[in-house]
């Protein structure tokens, strides 16, 4: 009894130390689940994964490979320790080495002695073990981690055990990270898809305000969005008289700003062509009806000034009546008809209107987004607020919008907010 009794104390000492080491496996093994599940960087997450496990497991070499799903191979992602391959080396599943045989299998793959394992591609030369175990996320494969000894049966079943919940982790962390990165992607290139769009669709209105004597024309549009289906434009007619128009397309974003660039194609054209400000709405409708989606309309206040009798003659296809303010007067000018451009096919009729302006008036077009702006306690700025605004003497285009813009301050424009002025 006496000589059985230290044997049996290193028996239980040695299981005790075991039970520790396994101890301390396990919490590298929670602190690293932590640690990448935290990392939405795919670059930083596999730097993190093979730096750590290398230095864990006294590792000699460890890599993640990436499956590439249009190639059918797997791509080196990081690598720590390897001198013959980097990132970007590829190796094609179910042929080459232990990766591709794992990666075909989906089961791990230990080799406790490299140099009798049929699946063994060398790579450095100090390698005596390896195991590579696939990183998988249900059945679908994300791709394969792999590390290497320099000692013969380096790992053994407990850690082998660890290594492979620590890849259930991988896996799942590599996934979110990489969705994550498409996302970025995605919204990066349609951030810069978006200013494209935005710097073409400015370059769409005026470079600068007609220059008439005796009156001053100006127009601003603010998008709600990067683009929007607001416009306005000046174009030059004859005898010194212009084209002024204000838009409205339905809708908002990319799909609205494309129906603005199409609209003002088409009002350019007709413009030059017609006379009236009525005959270039009912020729605008037909073109519209045949060629815009079911659904998509749009807004429009046409007018042809003549600034020598300073006559203004306007049509309006279902938009916000003009605003005329002459001394102490500040009435909106209504037409009798006119329903928005491109709802229906055939002849449709729009009324105009012809009004004078006095020597100190002001005329203003403008989109809902002025009216329909609204606060944080939901109230709109609507036509009053306009009509109050443009009744001082120094309201200005300018003012307006930045009246409109204090008033939403914190709500944001619910819509582009867009003013043409003409002042004499």
């Amino acid at each position: 009894m006496a000589t059985s009794l230290p044997i049996t104390m290193d028996v239980e000492y040695l299981a005790a130390q075991q039970q520790l080491e396994q101890v301390q496996d396990l919490l590298k093994v929670q602190k690293a689940a932590q640690q990448i599940t935290s990392i939405l960087d795919l670059d930083q997450l596999i730097e993190s994964i093979v730096n750590d496990v290398a230095s864990s497991f006294g590792c000699l070499e460890t890599n993640i490979y990436l499956h590439d799903e249009d190639r059918q191979d797997l791509v080196i992602a990081g690598s720590k320790g390897c001198s013959v391959h980097g990132k970007g080396h590829r190796m094609k599943v179910g042929k080459e080495g232990l990766v591709g045989h794992v990666a075909a299998s989906g089961q791990m793959r230990y080799a406790p002695d490299v140099n009798v394992d049929p699946y063994y591609a060398a790579c450095e030369e100090n390698v005596r073990s390896e195991v590579a175990i696939p990183l998988l996320v249900g059945s679908k494969l994300v791709g394969v981690f792999t590390a290497s000894h320099p000692e013969l049966d380096a790992f053994p079943e407990d850690q082998l055990q660890i290594l492979q919940a620590l890849c259930a982790h991988i896996a799942v962390a590599v996934q979110n990270a990489r969705v994550f990165q498409r996302e970025r992607l995605l919204k990066a290139q349609m951030d810069r898809d978006a200013q494209e769009a935005r710097a073409i669709q400015q370059n769409l209105f005026p470079k600068s305000s007609p220059y008439v004597p005796g009156f001053v024309i100006s127009g601003f549009c603010v998008p709600a969005g990067a683009v929007g289906g607001d416009w306005y434009d000046f174009i030059a007619l004859d005898d010194g008289r212009w084209g002024i128009v204000l838009a409205d397309v339905s809708g908002k974003g990319m799909a609205a700003a494309l129906l603005m660039s199409a609209t003002r194609g088409m009002v350019r054209s007709l413009a030059e062509a017609c006379c009236s400000p009525s005959e270039v709405l009912m020729r605008l409708n037909k073109l519209m009806a045949e060629d815009f989606p079911s659904g998509r309309f749009v807004t429009m206040v046409y007018a042809v000034f003549d600034p020598r009798n300073r006559k203004l003659t306007f049509a309006n296809a279902g938009h916000l009546p003009p605003l005329l303010v002459s001394g102490d007067s500040a009435q909106f000018v209504a037409t009798e008809c006119g329903l928005p451009l491109g709802l229906c096919l055939g002849t449709r009729h729009f009324s105009e209107t012809t009004i004078t302006l006095p020597q100190g008036s002001r005329l203003l077009f403008y989109s809902d987004g002025i009216t329909e702006a609204a606060n944080l306690r939901d109230e709109e700025y609507g036509s009053e607020r306009l009509r109050a605004h443009m009744s001082k003497t120094s309201a200005t285009a300018d003012s307006l919008l930045a009246e409109v813009q204090s008033f939403s301050d914190g709500a944001g424009l619910r819509d582009d907010a867009t003013v043409v002025m003409i002042t004499s």
